[in-house]
């Protein structure tokens, strides 16, 4: 059994700089030079890992992001607290081993604490930014701050707009810069209270970490959103990570979430950890596409197995949705994986690997434009033909978002020689787009918001389609169902979205 949830609580962007008022950019080493025009709409699904106190700090992060890199493959950075006191940072676009493939950039960075990053931004014109790969370092009275950021907020635009008719120049689209304005035009004294008075006026969701010379903090937003866990090594060294897979594998030892509106501080010094009450209790509503999807298998998010809810999802979807005139079930790897297993058990199917999957290329959802992804779909999934040919074939993935993914699967299981292909997705339809830190489509983009199961199945080419209900998502999860944000299904919201806010005339040209 995974151990329990805990309970609930009582910048450095490329050269050029302008930086705001009390606010200086620190300049990172850089792996790319080259930046591009900004999105206007930043909403990112990221990765986040922390370590203080082992002499390898900025080495095991590497490796932290490593395990995290399936959360974001456009950019990847480090930033490390040297034992002179000086932060230093390392950032660049792409996978985490391009980034530091030459071994002098991690070695750039000595210490006994670091934070790092993974991303990946919005589709758009701008494409791929350096400006807005994090932690984002900066300078202001007090010392340095880096932070990391694993989330979105949803009152951005009001926000940077105040602080810009305030005198504050911003470097980069990041919604995570607005934090470090915040910070540092508080007049709260000391850190902890500028991070708790900035919080309480973001709306959204975030998993932070922030580093100083001397410590580390680990912040979530009072709802939950996004996961984010604590643990330790064997040397004693705390560990923060995104997901419980990045502890595995440097043999920290799970100890719990950091509780939503939690915010825990380690002293490097001597190594204590104290925790407080970021902002008023709320009701926790953590982000079920974490399991459905985005978090690895052999995580333990939200305080579950995430394979166990994937499993638990095929098993329910069996029973909703059956197909009873197939032969075997196959999964749409690797997300997909889990829940076919679970549909194979249920309904006394034979499971087999019927599609393979390219490990040397991209998850599909998180590649930045639908060309470069219609492409990919053809170079990472393969059939199986032996397991295919002449059968009727049940075909089990998480979601279907464009559709466009779904009716190539179609296409290529049609063309292995499949009698029939009978889609199940072991979660509701998609209609609404998320606000809170996963890089959906626009509504009008969604299929299932353009359309009923019928009018979808015709448009992916199946011959039968199937979903998992929302009532029957909930059952699984039984009294904690409320505690769930399920938005991209249901469409309610927990964090109401603010008006729009018109453009400043300071950002139109003189």
């Amino acid at each position: 059994m995974p151990p329990p949830r805990s309970p609930r609580c009582a910048t450095a962007p490329s050269a050029p700089h302008r930086c705001s008022p009390g606010l200086t950019a620190s300049r990172p080493s850089t792996l790319a030079t080259t930046t591009m025009a900004a999105t206007t709409t930043p909403r990112e699904e990221c990765g986040v890992f922390g370590v203080v106190g082992d002499p390898e700090a900025s080495s095991l992060c590497y490796l932290g992001l490593q395990k995290l890199q399936h959360r974001g493959e456009e950019g990847a950075g480090i930033c490390a607290a040297g034992d002179d006191g000086e932060l230093k940072s390392v950032t660049g676009l792409g996978l985490v081993g391009d980034v530091f493939r030459d071994r002098a950039r991690l070695e750039s960075l000595p210490g006994q604490a670091a934070i790092g990053h993974v991303r990946y931004s919005t589709s758009g014109p701008g494409g791929p930014n350096l400006k807005n790969v994090q932690p984002f370092l900066a300078g202001y009275r007090f010392g340095q701050l880096a932070v990391a950021h694993n989330g979105n907020l949803v009152n951005y635009k009001p926000l940077r707009n105040k602080l810009e008719t305030q005198g504050s120049i911003f470097n980069n689209s990041s919604d995570t810069e607005v934090i470090l304005h915040l910070i540092a035009t508080s007049l709260s004294r000391p850190l902890l209270a500028r991070i708790c008075d900035a919080c309480e006026r973001l709306a959204g969701a975030y998993s932070l970490l922030f580093l100083t010379a001397d410590k580390l903090f680990a912040v979530r937003d009072p709802f939950g959103f996004r996961p984010l866990v604590m643990g330790r090594r064997p040397n004693g060294a705390v560990v923060f990570s995104s997901e419980t897979c990045a502890l595995d594998l440097i043999d920290a030892v799970y100890e719990r979430e950091v509780a939503p509106g939690e915010v825990i501080v380690v002293d490097r010094r001597d190594m204590s950890v104290s925790s407080a009450c970021l902002v008023p209790h709320r009701p926790r509503k953590s982000c079920v596409f974490e399991h459905i999807y985005f978090a690895l298998p052999n995580s333990i998010v939200f305080g579950h197995a995430v394979h166990e809810r994937r499993t638990a999802y095929g098993r329910a979807l069996a029973e909703e949705s059956p197909a009873p005139t197939a032969d075997v079930v196959i999964p749409v790897p690797d997300s997909g994986f889990y829940a076919a297993l679970g549909f194979a058990q249920a309904s006394g199917l034979e499971f087999q690997q019927g599609l393979i999957r390219s490990h040397y290329t991209g998850r599909s959802f998180i590649q930045p434009t639908q060309a470069i992804r219609d492409l990919a779909v053809k170079l990472k999934l393969a059939p199986v033909r032996g397991v295919i040919e002449g059968k009727s074939v049940v075909v089990v993935d998480d979601s279907i978002v464009r559709g466009t993914t779904s009716s190539k699967i179609v296409r290529l299981l049609r063309d292995a020689g499949a009698r029939e292909v009978h889609m199940r997705i072991s979660s509701p339809p998609v209609v609404g787009r998320c606000h809170y830190g996963i890089d959906t489509p626009s509504e009008g983009e969604l299929i299932s918001n353009k359309m009923d199961i019928e009018g979808v199945r015709k448009m992916i080419g199946c011959d039968s389609l199937g979903f998992l209900s929302i009532d029957k998502l909930h059952s699984i999860y039984g009294e904690e169902a409320n505690e769930l944000c399920d938005a991209c299904f249901t469409r309610n919201y927990p964090v109401p979205l603010p008006e729009p806010v018109p453009e400043l005339v300071s950002s139109f040209e003189d």
